[in-house]
This record gives C-alpha cells, structure tokens and sequence, in this order.
C-alpha cells in the first residue's frame, strides 16, 4: 500500500488576529486551532503529522506533545520554504506528502482522505492533487484555471488576476498532496517572488506543468471547510459553522436541542439518546451526557459526566460525576471531582466541591458541602455549611446514612455526624455526633436521642400503615 505523510504549516505569525497568542492556538469550540489539524492528519494516515513551527513555538510543542514531529521555521520566507522545513524528516520515508495549514480546522478526515485516495488512484502519474472549492465568497484565495483536459493550467492569486479570471469561482484553498519522490526536487527549484521575496508553494503548479506531470484538483462539498483563520471575525465565523455542524450530528443522533442556535456543544461531547438540551446551554470538555436527560436552560456542564434521566436546571457541572436520576437546580454549582449518587437532589443555591453524596441523599437550598462524605438518605437542611477550610488545611467531613443536619447548622471540620444522628437549626457542632444522637446549640451538645424515626413510626401508624 502507498505510504502517506502529513505535513502542517502553522508557523505563520497571525499578525491579523491582534493578539500576543499565536494564530494556531486560539481557541475554536474550547479547542485550539492547531489541535483540529494535527487530528484529521493522525486519523487519515495513523502516523502523527510534521509540524512546522515558528511563533511561540514552545507553547505550540507543549500543547499538541508526541502526538506531531516538530521542526521549526526560524526564519519565515514563504509557505514553499516552510515545506521544505520538513524535507529532512520526509524525503524517501513517504509515496505521498499531505501538505495542509493549522488554521484551517474545519477540514474533515473524510474531505482529506477523498483528495489522497483521489491522486494515488488517478492515471497519468500526477505530480500533485489539489483540494479546491467553488464559491461565491472568493474569501482573497487564488482562482483555478483550468486546462480542455480540466487539469489545472495555473492558480492565478487575486491581486495579479485579470477582471475575466476574477469571475472564476474555483477557488485554491492551499491543500494539496503531492507525489512524495516529485516534491522536494521541484521546491529545491522554485524562484522567490517579489517584492517579498518569498518561495511560495503555489509555483509548484507551473514546474508541474512545464515538466509534463499533470496537475489535478478535487472539488469539495462543504464551503465551510474553506474557511481559513486571519483574523477574530474568521474566528467567530468558523466557530458558527462548526457549531452547527456538532449540533446536526447531535440531533440525527436523536439529542433534542430545543433552539440549536442558541445551544454550544464542544467537539469532544457524547450525548445519549432522546435527551433534550435547552437553549443557553453549553457542553464542554470531555462532558459525557446519558439518555433521557434534560439539560438547561443557562446550563454550564465542563468535562462532567452525566448518568441518565437526569435533570439539570440553570446550573453549573465541573470535572464531576452524576449517576443516574440526579436533580438540580436552579442556581446549583457542582465542582472539583464531586460524586453524586443515583436519586441525589439538589436545590436552588447550593454548592457541593470535592464531596461524595450517596444514593437519596436531599440538600436543599443555600448549603455548600465541601469535602465531605454524605451517607446514603441523608438530609442537608437549608443553610448547612461545612466549614472546611481552617485557614491552614482542608478537612474533612463525614455526615452518616440516614443523618438529618438542621437547617444553618455549622459542621466545624474535622467533624463526624453518625448515622441517623439529628442537628438542631442554628447549631455549630465543632465534636463529633454520635449515631441516633440529637446535637442541639453553639456550639452544639448531645441532649438525647433523635426523635424522628419514632415520629416517622408514630405517622405510619395513624394513617393505617400506609
């Protein structure tokens, strides 16, 4: 089989985006330019890609790891000049060169992997396939001039086109592959154009020509695959298109987006089956979602995973587990690696960071439980407060099964509730509760045992034991 390697400029300063982050490392979607195309190329030839490199190359090297080569185009004289960046990794180990840009991130596998499959198939031994597309929009790219044979005669750039070939709607959008033995003797000819002074890889086209080895181009289907980055309006351009093209896989997938427009869902999402996502909603990260959930309105969910039939409203998951049939909202903020328990029930304003409640567990209304242990059935009355941080060290809590913690209790960590234990409103219990035990006042004292199971008992029997 022919061999295949990808090449991916992003070495280029992006002086237009007015920025001190380099071009390929804004973000598009919660992802960085350059991630999109290392991605596509590793998917199309399973090898990582050549990365050329210039600005704030240590940040683009630390971000993408061993998952691209890198070699660096110190000095910047033309997009020919920094294929050739790659020449000393490439020459003789691949049949076929991808050469593609880092700012263009919505360029699919499947678009890329037509192209190859494209040049390696076509007779006549082509020097280079090119990937163009036809639109209204010229967007400054280069027109394609065809030959009677609808090879490609030349790429004409727009400010040396005539008014005639301005109407050419074809258009280069710089993606080519290349016979992988032609490629590096023809760059080694190519002249620098002034005033610049640049070696650009467009010239490949006229030495393709003038040595017999035809050139072919490949017609894409989707426009907004085209779009390339200069600058934050092509950004946000970009970000719309990609946008709508992750919601329309989520909805013929069977995700119900109640307003698709207004509902930001990030490339690495998973959502199950006939969860309905209301607008003003954004999915982000590495956020799993089951089935049957309903998600939103003004809902933030960021690398949290998300059992089914749960129900979030108006609130805000960070990097925290739900199992299945968790309620919450509005106003709750769940973060740093909670966990809560199928059937946990969360009201409006309340706050659980790096805690575990377990199955059943109700908390309602202004309370915040930060490292803690809530055992299964336990109740988190309105205004419960953890104190865990001393000023020195977090510390723990531990609220025991079938527990119920008053309404404004204080628990001053290090503290243990045990199970079935009762805290009086008001309390600030700084000593450990024993099980079955009531804790009442500041701060907080055993005055008995709690009454509610024989309340509970007293009730069941009145109503005949239903």
């Amino acid at each position: 089989m022919p061999t295949l390697a990808s090449v991916i400029l992003a070495a280029g300063e992006g002086t237009r985006m007015k920025s001190k982050l380099a071009k390929v490392l804004h973000p598009l979607a919660g992802k960085p330019l350059v991630d999109y195309a290392v991605e596509a190329a590793r998917q199309l030839s399973g090898r990582a890609p050549v990365l050329v490199v210039g600005q704030q190359s240590d940040a683009v090297r630390a971000y993408i790891g061993e998952r691209a080569v890198f070699v660096e185009q110190a000095e910047r004289r033309g997009t020919a000049h920094a294929v050739q960046m790659a020449e000393p990794v490439l020459r003789g180990q691949a049949d076929h060169v991808l050469v593609c840009y880092g700012d263009m991130p919505l360029l699919r596998p499947e678009t890329l992997r037509r192209l190859v499959e494209t040049h390696a198939a076509a007779p006549g031994n082509p020097a280079l396939t090119m990937l163009t597309f036809v639109s209204d929009n010229p967007r400054g790219f280069g027109r394609i001039v065809r030959k009677a044979d609808r090879t490609v005669a030349a790429i004409v750039e727009e400010a040396a086109a005539t008014p005639e070939q301005l109407t050419l709607r074809e258009l280069n959008v710089g993606v080519y592959v290349f016979d992988g033995a032609w490629l590096w003797d023809a760059l080694a000819r190519i002249t620098p154009t002034p005033p610049k002074n640049e070696f650009y890889l467009t010239d490949v086209v006229a030495l393709a020509n003038a040595g017999g080895r035809p050139v072919l181009a490949l017609q894409g289907d989707d426009p907004d695959e085209l779009i390339g980055i200069n600058n934050r309006a092509h950004l946000a351009e970009a970000e719309a298109a990609l946008r709508r093209r992750i919601n329309l896989g989520h909805m013929l997938n069977g995700v119900t987006l109640i307003d698709p427009a207004a509902t930001y869902i990030g490339p690495d999402v998973t959502i199950g089956q006939d969860t309905v996502i209301y607008p003003n909603t954004i999915l982000q990260g590495r956020t799993a979602v089951g089935a049957d959930c309903q998600i939103g309105p003004n809902s933030i969910l960021t690398n949290a995973t998300v059992g089914d039939s749960c129900r979030i409203t108006a609130s805000v998951v960070e990097d925290s587990t739900l199992e299945r049939r968790v309620e919450m909202g509005p106003f709750v903020r769940v973060r740093g690696g909670a966990y809560l328990c199928e059937g946990v029930q969360m009201g409006n304003y309340g706050e659980v960071k790096k805690s575990h409640l377990g199955p059943g567990v109700k908390m309602h209304h202004f309370s915040y439980v930060g490292d803690a242990e809530v055992g299964a059935g336990a109740n988190v009355s309105a205004g419960v407060i953890t104190c865990n941080y001393d000023g020195v060290n977090k510390n723990q809590t531990i609220i025991g099964e079938g527990a119920f913690v008053g309404s404004d209790t204080m628990l001053v960590a290090p503290v243990t509730i045990g199970a079935g234990a009762l805290t009086g409103a008001g309390s600030v219990v700084r000593a450990d509760v024993p099980p079955g035990k009531v804790a009442v006042g500041v701060p907080a004292r055993i005055i008995g045992d709690n009454p509610i199971p024989e309340r509970r008992a007293a009730k069941k029997r009145a109503e005949g034991g239903k």
